[in-house]
């Protein structure tokens, strides 16, 4: 009888059952490849070490969140890029979990294994940039108080609507948007009157 194929995605796909279950430090070679019933050679052949499986699912992760967010920015419809974050949590409650309550550095403790580094500083500056541009467009330029605005708007609200339905693992209830709208509004409103 044939000894069963893994693939990269089957370990990902296992690593990410785990950390959506006890968190991403739930997540060990053993309890990947238990769960697998694959040969710990055969998870080494695809990974270097853990950090490089914790830190391509943490990355998977954040880009997957990133792209309906960088559209609505691309859009110029900053509020579509609000209300992208409990959207994308109802459809994604297990990769939401594991992206808005732990940190990156719950995935990796300490230096990104050198494969990743590129992802990790694109992803940075592109959300940096997303956050630029909505501040020059919507405050008048990108200096500090412009930039936190748009950060409070953009992430920190509805960051903060969604995070304790994560914790209570159930999707936020639509007054969650009515929230994240009223806010968003106020915060652009007054400022543009102001």
């Amino acid at each position: 009888m044939a000894r069963p194929h893994f693939e990269s995605t089957d370990f990902l796909a296992a690593a990410r059952a785990i950390a959506g279950e006890g968190g991403p430090a739930a997540v060990t070679v053993a309890s990947v490849t238990g769960r697998l019933g694959a040969p710990t050679g055969s998870f080494y052949y695809r990974f270097a070490s853990r950090d490089l499986l914790l830190g391509e699912l943490w990355l998977q992760n954040v880009l997957a969140f990133q792209a309906g967010f960088v559209a609505a920015i691309e859009a110029e419809d900053g509020l579509a890029a609000a209300l992208h974050v409990p959207a994308w949590v109802r459809a994604h409650p297990v990769d939401a979990r594991l992206l808005l309550l732990y940190g990156r550095h719950d995935f990796v403790a300490g230096e990104w294994p050198e494969p990743l580094v590129k992802g990790v500083t694109d992803q940075a500056r592109r959300f940096e940039a997303c956050l630029e541009r909505f501040a020059r467009s919507t405050f008048g330029g990108v200096g500090s108080d412009a930039l936190r605005l748009a950060q409070f708007v953009l992430a920190d609200v509805p960051m903060a609507a969604v995070r304790p339905h994560l914790q209570r693992r159930e999707p936020p209830p639509r007054l969650v948007d009515d929230l994240v709208v009223r806010t968003y509004r106020a915060v652009v409103d007054s400022y543009r009157r102001s």
